[in-house]
């Protein structure tokens, strides 16, 4: 049985999390509990995704509920067999998420997800690219705040530099104006675990470090260099500027996609990403002071003793910032990219979202990402793709129609 004539076309894993349930509530809100989308809640315990069901709302009823264990292979074979898509949340994925990924590659069952573990990411790359390639399974990750916005934004404007002046920009600068929101227990989980794992193996930090690191293999080379971690000032937007916290994640995606794509992009394409933070005293002020703030942060995490301690302090899985805040949240990015040979022909884009990046927006975004996945002419081989790599132009129309997410080309 091909992956889509299967009993679902996606099963929502770890649906009784904060953040599936954001999922779960979007999915239900836009497609309905079965009428045009066949889902299903999953994850491990009945009575939590019975509690949920009950919660999102009264259509909510009809929605089946499937019971596996991350931990159990054989479990995992029979839910991953009953669907098209897999679409999951639940993290650390370096912790909970291997099986899974394996399960589908074997299965050909599409998959989605929203981690930004890089070395995980590299891991299962390098582990199941020729079985998901053998069996039509479409792994796709980084399908939320990490790393839509970048990669697709990317995409968005190398199609306009081609479709108005006939070439690829070889040069594109994502920009974060502003943002708001908050972090869930889910995220804190997985970057302590991420920090755990690279300082006790040399060889995370270093995935974590190298640019081109997940690039598929024998193309891990490029132009760019590993992300700077000091405030500059940026002549094309005028302002000084900060790193930003995504950056790490987002780059080595921009670049996976170009190298998938056949570098449609071109080979001495260069990316980076950056933090506004305003033009003059000021700005430069602001810049060094969220600069030293990210190291501090970094820093404290690094350190097993401090980020122990740290960990009870902070919120546990499961937990996330309220409804309001999710609702009142927002994100606003500017990008910037250069003509290869006549600066006049340069172009500049806006992504926003209207809901805050991390949970409000993201749920959106994967729950997009994984009907696309399951419902839309998606054109690609089995395999580990990218979000722009796989589904580009489908995704960009539906997060645009759909998931609050606006990409627009601004002028001057």
């Amino acid at each position: 049985m091909s992956a889509s004539d299967r009993e679902f076309h996606i099963i929502l894993w770890g649906a009784s999390g904060f953040t599936g349930r954001l999922v779960a509530e979007y999915l239900l809100e836009k497609y309905g509990s079965g009428e045009t989308l066949r889902w299903a809640l999953a994850g491990r315990n009945q009575a939590k995704l019975e509690a949920v069901r009950d919660g999102i709302g009264a259509v909510a009823e009809a929605l089946p509920i499937l019971l596996a264990d991350a931990a159990d292979e054989a479990s995992l074979a029979e839910l991953v067999a009953r669907g098209s898509v897999i679409c999951t949340t639940v993290g650390p994925y370096a912790k909970y998420g291997s099986k899974l990924v394996a399960a589908c590659a074997r299965s050909g069952t599409h998959y989605c997800d929203l981690t930004g573990e890089v070395h995980w990411i590299r891991r299962m790359i390098d582990a199941h690219q020729d079985e998901a390639l053998a069996s039509g399974a479409r792994i796709v990750h980084t399908c939320g705040f990490d790393c839509i916005p970048s990669d697709l934004g990317a995409f968005f404007l190398q199609n306009e530099m081609q479709s108005r002046h006939g070439v690829s920009a070889d040069y594109i600068k994502y920009r974060v104006k502003g943002f708001s929101g908050g972090a869930s227990g889910g995220t804190i989980a997985s970057m302590l675990h991420m920090m755990e794992e690279a300082g006790s193996d040399p060889e995370v930090m270093r995935v974590m470090n190298e640019p081109y690191s997940i690039n598929p293999k024998g193309q891990r080379t490029g132009p760019d260099r590993a992300e700077r971690f000091v405030p500059a000032y940026d002549e094309d937007f005028q302002q000084w500027t900060a790193p930003f916290v995504m950056a790490g994640v987002n780059t080595k995606v921009v670049r996976r996609t170009n190298a998938l794509l056949g570098y449609a992009y071109g080979a001495d394409f260069r990316y980076d990403e950056a933090t506004l933070t305003g033009p003059g005293p000021l700005g430069f002020a602001k810049g060094v002071a969220i600069t030293a703030g990210l190291a501090a942060f970094m820093g404290a995490f690094a350190l097993g003793p401090i980020r122990r301690a740290l960990s009870g302090r902070l919120p546990s899985p499961g937990e996330g910032p309220s409804k309001q805040k999710r609702d009142n949240g927002y994100f606003d990015i500017r990008l910037w990219a250069r003509h290869p040979s006549q600066p006049t022909r340069n172009l500049r884009a806006r992504i926003t979202g209207d809901r805050d990046p991390g949970y409000g927006s993201t749920s959106k975004m994967l729950g997009e990402s994984a009907v696309c996945l399951a419902l839309d002419p998606v054109n690609v081989d089995g395999g580990f793709w990218t979000p722009a790599a796989a589904m580009g132009e489908l995704l960009l129309a539906r997060l645009q129609e759909n998931a609050g997410l606006r990409f627009t080309i601004e002028a001057g």
